[in-house]
């Protein structure tokens, strides 16, 4: 056995033969930490079998079953639920809920299919048995393991034989093959791994847990994300009892998808109709109020706009805005100095999206001007009309994807207008809602004010 010493970055995972002050591939200063390695003498050439290249078509399909874990917002992200063998990473915050969620969700697996097992690095069995007791988490076939090195929990597993693994978190893992600390690029990438062959030679599904940086990033080697099947985000302002499970990689199923849910004293609640929990709280006759129907996945999401146009103290007015691009916000302030004629070259603008939610498709642009221009005329909307809409450069209007689904549930929740695209009247087919098309942002705030 040979060793060998690198110095890896532990924000991207580079590697150096020398020690550098600054990593020469994401910039970061004083990340290079000193690592040995480990070398086998076998060469490349003696390195073993390996299968023989087949014709797709003469490759045998499997049928891909399905393990409902008990939660359906959970479910949905997933894609329907749980994959036999798959390895799913769970980033977030700290203090979000990711460890709450995962323990309601082994409650109701070790219900539905028996023994389970808990790993935790950071928390003892006790501390994970007062705040299940709070949760009302006490299933017989949930078992709790404090442990941080992989062999030993690989050995309990194959002693358990559990139909699902939870690992929380992967960064406090280490294996005695490495002598790098805990959460260093090389053990992360190495206990992944082997946690990785466990979850696909036995067929057990695997949850990982992973710290995310002050960026926001799942930290670790960036190979993380992608030796792992699945990698979910929940994301969410401490601020609001709402958090937001998102996928932003899925092998059996579409990132699209979203699961909402509550916190509460108990545990986390799930959110089944989120669009009328969003506008719960919405100020009726308030000028800069906007109603605005986003797609997550396959779900349309009715959330509120709120602008607040106000004249500026400084020199320089301030543009700021919370779950939009800040930059869209621009261009659309632009679009309606220009073609509109409203004077906000002195204004500061503050554009919010109540609730905690991003809104990151272009379908909400009609929305934000609507909200901006009702702000600074000081005119209301009417409450129970909703907006969709592009707004491109020329001050067009142009059309969105998937008008009917947002219209129908609008009309569910109570609005009787829709102001929207006069290119998806055509597609829309929705009772008991008025759909009145406009061209240009001209046109529609004549129609509003």
């Amino acid at each position: 056995m040979k060793t060998k010493t690198l110095y890896s970055c532990q924000k991207c995972g580079y590697q150096s033969a020398k020690w550098l002050g600054r990593c020469p591939d994401c910039d970061s200063w004083n990340s290079l930490v000193e690592e040995i390695q480990f070398k086998s003498g076998s060469t490349a050439g003696d390195s073993g079998s390996s299968a023989a290249p087949v014709p797709i078509s003469q490759v045998a399909g499997e049928v891909e079953t399905r393990l409902p874990c008990g939660i359906s917002e959970f479910d949905r992200v997933l894609g329907g639920g749980l994959v036999a063998g798959s390895l799913v990473l769970i980033g977030g915050d700290p203090g979000i809920g990711k460890s709450t969620l995962l323990l309601q969700v082994m409650n109701h697996l070790a219900k539905s299919v028996g023994n389970v097992l808990y790993v935790s690095g950071e928390e003892s069995a006790q501390q994970i048995r007062l705040r299940g007791s709070r949760m009302g988490v006490n299933e017989r076939e949930l078992y709790l393991l404090a442990e941080t090195a992989l062999e030993k929990i690989i050995t309990h597993v194959h002693r358990l034989k559990p139909h699902v693994l939870v690992v929380d978190s992967i960064q406090t893992m280490f294996t005695s093959a490495l002598e790098s600390a805990p959460g260093s690029v090389s053990q992360v990438r190495e206990s992944a791994g082997r946690l990785m062959m466990l979850a696909k030679g036995s067929g057990t599904p695997v949850f990982l847990v992973g710290h995310v940086t002050k960026d926001g990033a799942i930290a670790g080697p960036r190979v993380l994300e992608h030796m792992v099947d699945t990698v979910l985000y929940f994301e969410g302002d401490t601020g609001h009892p709402f958090r937001i499970l998102r996928a932003v990689k899925n092998r059996f199923g579409s990132t699209n998808e979203i699961g909402v849910f509550e916190m509460k004293e108990g545990g986390l609640c799930e959110v089944k109709n989120p669009s009328e929990l969003f506008l719960s709280e919405r100020p009726l006759g308030v000028s800069g109020s906007v109603v605005v129907a986003t797609m997550e996945g396959s779900r349309p999401l009715l959330v509120e706009l709120q602008a607040l146009v106000t004249g500026s103290p400084f020199g320089v007015p301030r543009r700021t805005t919370i779950g939009v691009d800040h930059n869209r916000l621009a261009l659309l302030v632009a679009v309606l100095e220009k073609k509109v004629g409203l004077n906000l070259a002195g204004q500061d603008i503050f554009l919010n999206v109540a609730g905690g939610v991003k809104l990151n498709e272009p379908a909400a642009d009609l929305g934000m001007v609507v909200a901006v221009a009702s702000s600074h005329l000081d005119k209301t909307v009417n409450p129970h009309c909703i907006m969709l809409g592009e707004v491109g450069l020329a001050g067009e209007v142009r059309g969105i994807t998937q008008p009917e689904t947002r219209v129908k549930e609008a009309a569910k929740l109570g609005f009787d207008r829709c102001l929207l695209p006069a290119g998806n009247i055509k597609q829309v087919k929705a009772k008991g809602i008025e759909l009145v098309g406009v061209r240009s942002v001209e046109e529609a705030l004549e129609r509003l004010f």
